[in-house]
């Protein structure tokens, strides 16, 4: 009986190795919990690789290929799945993002990057490394910008961002570049693309003051939670931390300005920018 076929690296590499993992541990009759404990993962875990929301890592495709007798074919193809064009502590997230239903997001210091326009993404990649080349920025800006063409799509995915009063105020790029971006963030609310709260000043002490958080939903993989430092970052897929970081976002939401009157508040800085005044 002929083997599996190795992947083609240019049609959506991630989602063919799943499914020829759930096809191999089907074959060998495991539920993805049984075959969890044999390569040493949760079950949650093996449901992601098999819906192509998280990254197969070399000692997992070895052991697997071990576990399900699949003569190397995981391992031989690990590296076709992995290619991506972002850094590697980030690159599962945005092929996460990609898959995801609903993201939910606070960001402390800030607009996040899938609401970010070029000039204002320039700006912070240019703060992040002063020296780095300009060709290189201009490839980062482009990731960036290649990441939120998924708002292109009309009602998917959910987007929820809580954004800090400080990362609104923070004059990043300069004035015109900081009306610009504020102003992006209102066509997108209004066009009912976003949702999009404001945490203020005034709310004092609050839930996430620990920094960022990224909530992810899959339609057919259990939710994710990424936390992000300086070239640095984690996906978490424990059900417990998932559902703990839920309930700091809750409380982030309610402890936020309303949408309508964080729109205005919005609206009011992008003014001040626009017309030179400090906000």
């Amino acid at each position: 009986m002929a083997g599996p076929k190795d992947l083609d690296p240019s049609s959506s590499p991630r989602a063919l190795l799943g499914a020829e993992l759930r096809h191999a541990r089907e074959r060998k009759g495991l539920s993805q919990a049984e075959l969890g404990q044999l390569v040493f993962v949760s079950g949650s875990f093996i449901g992601q690789l098999e819906a192509g929301t998280r990254r197969m890592q070399p000692d997992h495709a070895r052991m697997l290929d071990e576990v399900l007798d699949t003569g190397g074919f995981f391992t031989r193809n690990c590296k076709a799945a992995a290619k991506s064009e972002y850094p590697e502590h980030f690159a599962e997230v945005a092929e996460s993002e990609a898959q995801a239903t609903a993201i939910r997001q606070y960001t402390p210091l800030l607009i996040p990057g899938l609401l970010q326009t070029p000039a204002y993404a320039r700006a912070v990649n240019r703060a992040h490394d002063p020296t780095i080349p300009d060709g290189t920025i201009e490839e980062w800006v482009e990731g960036r910008m290649t990441r939120a063409r998924l708002l292109d799509h009309p009602t998917k995915p959910l987007l929820w961002v809580v954004l800090d009063e400080a990362a609104l105020r923070r004059e990043t790029g300069g004035r015109a570049v900081m009306a610009e971006a504020l102003q992006h963030i209102t066509e997108l609310a209004r066009r009912s693309r976003a949702i999009v709260q404001v945490l203020p000043f005034s709310a004092g002490a609050h839930s996430a003051m620990g920094g960022a958080l990224k909530l992810m939903e899959f339609e057919d993989a259990p939710p994710l939670v990424y936390f992000e430092g300086a070239h640095t970052g984690r996906l978490e897929d424990a059900p417990a931390t998932v559902t703990q970081l839920r309930f700091v976002f809750d409380l982030l939401v309610a402890s936020a300005l309303s949408r309508e009157k964080s729109l205005a508040l919005v609206e009011a800085l992008a003014e001040d920018y626009a017309h030179a005044e400090h906000p």
